[in-house]
């Protein structure tokens, strides 16, 4: 039986495939972008790297790794990190695109890259009542074991015990299945911009 435990290191292999697999509105993302390593240098693996202990994974019976769940306590913070210590490594590999707004012609690639580097603290208006943040996905042999609310359960005890008072999450609009799940587990929808829904809870 699949059981959840924290994040260890040698798990980001795991973690990035996962996010690979689901980015795509839940779907496998494979081959969408000019490189499939961006997903998880953006969307999970900066959370293992700066907060290992709000990082928990599903293992499978077999030692497989076949879902996760990261946060962050302080999203502002978060973010403010992410923007001057993480992002700046792969400037190299993933320049910024040029244009504002984007050109029509640019790709799919192009808005990711661009949203990471606009990435800033304090840049949303739901982060001082709902500071935290995460990101969770599973793969499709999880679905129908209750996996994915016990995960936020797991990374919400570890939240309310460090003291943070509310938790958020953003998610795509296309993502019907998201969607539908995060008032089921006790989230409620908030104003959100356009093509996206946010939730958030108190803890």
């Amino acid at each position: 039986m699949s059981r959840i435990r924290p994040f260890r290191p040698g798990d980001e292999p795991a973690l990035a495939d996962i996010c690979l697999k689901t980015a795509d509105a839940g779907a496998d993302a494979t081959g969408l972008l000019d490189d499939d390593d961006l997903w998880a240098e953006i969307f999970v693996l900066p959370y293992a790297a700066r907060h290992p202990e709000f990082a928990f994974v599903v293992e499978a019976d077999d030692g497989r790794v076949i879902g996760y769940i990261v946060g962050a306590p302080d999203s502002a913070a978060f973010e403010d990190w992410f923007a001057t210590e993480w992002w700046p490594r792969f400037a190299d590999r993933w320049p910024k695109p040029q244009g504002d707004p984007l050109p029509v012609s640019a790709s799919r690639q192009d808005g990711i890259v661009r949203y990471a580097y606009a990435r800033r603290g304090g840049s949303q208006p739901f982060g001082d009542e709902y500071p935290a943040h995460l990101h969770i996905d599973l793969l499709p042999e999880t679905q129908g074991q209750g996996l994915g609310r016990r995960l936020i359960e797991t990374l919400e005890d570890a939240l309310r015990d460090a003291g943070v008072r509310g938790l958020h999450l953003v998610a795509s609009e296309e993502n019907t299945g998201a969607v539908a799940f995060y008032p089921r587990v006790g989230f409620e929808p908030l104003p959100s911009p356009e093509g996206t829904r946010v939730f958030a809870t108190r803890l």
